[in-house]
């Protein structure tokens, strides 16, 4: 278990993480979001023990983050970390040996994984020679080939086709099974909804919003309606509590303040021919707009 105790990070006058706590269970996958500059950076660094907090506290299943601690953490980074001209087998190694593991262990461990990513082929390949998505195949790898207790992943689909993505959700979730507690952080909201239950947003630092994802969905009140039928759109708009009505490309959807007005829009269409009117929980990506907007704003 990690657990971040009201920890402050600043850089002279900028204060880049305020107050900040936040518990991530054994076997949990907890969403760490915000604008650029929200202070991700920062916390992610103070939890593998690269910077040290001006004050509160980290532990990982009760222990300080020191160096004994961080060889039970792996990180996936945006912006690739790979030493180019070593091959993908010595890569591999290098990364295993640091983090206290014998050649004979990496190796049985790499062809596991290389054959998860059906990249068998590529074990004596020089990193350079890779594409972009392999090569995050292979930063992955390296991040989790000791088992870590605990893994954070910043970005972790970037470079990847639909396909690959779903080689790493099936990955991601066979080492949650294990028991690996993962930090998950996106500017793809749609990643962040597939995978974790709980999340935290940080705007400048502070965190706004904080909880389980459906309970942040309850909470924010504001709902979508998709509909399909011949209606009169000007009629909708005049309805109270409908804020928006956009027409997509096989349906509408009506924006309104909350669930009750659907009620109101369900007898306004009901002389029309409708075939589908569902009412949707808002997007976590609308709800981060309006919380991150607000407080921007303020």
């Amino acid at each position: 278990m990690l657990k971040v105790e009201k920890i402050s990070k600043s850089y002279g006058n900028n204060l880049a993480v305020n107050d900040l706590s936040f518990v991530v269970e054994r076997g949990e996958i907890f969403g760490l979001l915000g604008a650029n500059g929200a202070g991700k950076t920062t916390t992610f660094r103070m939890i593998m023990g690269l910077l040290d907090p001006d004050s509160g506290y980290i532990t990982l299943d009760g222990k300080p983050i020191d160096y004994g601690v961080t060889d039970n953490i792996g990180f996936v980074t945006e912006e690739r970390s790979l030493l180019t001209k070593m091959t993908v087998k010595e890569q591999v190694i290098y990364y295993g040996i640091l983090k206290g593991m014998v050649e004979e262990e990496i190796l049985e461990k790499l062809d596991w994984w290389l054959k998860k990513f059906q990249i068998q082929d590529y074990k004596n390949r020089k990193i350079k020679e890779l594409s972009k998505g392999n090569q995050q195949k292979i930063q992955f790898i390296s991040a989790v080939i000791h088992e870590p207790k605990l893994l954070i992943l910043d970005e972790p689909f970037t470079g990847l086709d639909p396909i690959n993505v779903k080689l790493f959700q099936d990955a991601i979730y066979e080492l949650q099974k294990q028991g690996c507690s993962i930090i998950f952080s996106s500017h793809q909201m749609e990643h962040i909804e597939m995978f974790c239950e709980k999340l935290i947003i940080l705007v400048k630092g502070k965190v706004v919003l904080a909880g389980y994802l459906k309970d942040i969905k309850k909470e924010y009140r504001k709902k979508n309606i998709k509909l399909v039928g011949d209606i009169d759109l000007v009629e909708l708009k005049k309805i109270p509590g409908v804020l928006a009505v956009n027409a997509l490309a096989n349906e509408y959807e009506i924006k309104i303040r909350e669930e009750e007005v659907a009620y109101e829009v369900f007898k306004k269409i009901s002389k029309y021919k409708v075939s589908k009117f569902v009412i949707e929980e808002p997007s976590l990506s609308e709800i981060f707009i309006a919380k991150v907007g607000e407080k921007y704003g303020e």
